[in-house]
């Protein structure tokens, strides 16, 4: 057990490592994205299955509530959280359309659009890119493996920030940690160190 916890830790920072490597420069870019997004009045809707719905989650509450700073909220809101809405859309529809029917009715011009999907293939996030590009939306994705282009997703969105590792859990974990990032890049650049 000793060895497979050395081994995971050591995987999980160097996934982290190879990530910034290769694209600190569309993280910062994605947190420019969404400062110009919230200054200009526009939300950040975010989605993705399983473990990146609850990112997603999780992402959504630290922009509207706080992370690090008391300080006004930020509009965001994730697609992964109204059962009513998902189901009645998967059932009527499909579950491939449960995020780009959202997109349809939510998303505006100003908007930004960030999906999850750790292999890049999900076509329930790959059409609701492809909607909010429609919109006129900016569009952002986090996916992962070693190919190193996000799968059909990165090959639809504005912006692909791939993590560039073999394993879910810890492309799973780094989506966590820039998610965290993003949250703390956006704030403190909107709102100050306060």
């Amino acid at each position: 057990m000793e060895q497979i916890v050395s081994e995971a830790l050591i995987n999980s920072v160097m996934a982290k490592e190879a990530f910034v490597k290769k694209s600190q420069q569309s993280l910062v870019d994605l947190a420019c994205q969404m400062v110009m997004t919230i200054r200009q009045g526009g939300k950040i809707l975010l989605f993705g299955n399983g473990g990146s719905a609850a990112d997603a989650q999780h992402m959504a509450a630290e922009l509207v509530s706080r992370f690090l700073i008391n300080r006004r909220p930020m509009a965001a809101i994730a697609l992964t959280t109204d059962t009513s809405i998902i189901t009645a859309i998967a059932n009527d529809y499909s579950f491939d359309e449960i995020f780009s029917k959202q997109m349809q009715a939510l998303g505006k011009p100003e908007d930004l659009a960030l999906g999850i999907s750790t292999s890049g293939a999900s076509v329930n996030v790959i059409k609701a890119i492809e909607v909010a590009k429609e919109i006129g939306m900016r569009t952002a994705v986090l996916t992962g493996g070693l190919a190193g282009d996000g799968g059909e997703l990165g090959q639809v969105s504005d912006l692909t920030l791939n993590v560039p590792a073999a394993k879910t859990q810890h492309i799973q974990e780094v989506h966590l940690w820039i998610e965290h990032l993003l949250c703390e890049l956006v704030e403190k650049e909107i709102f100050g160190e306060n």
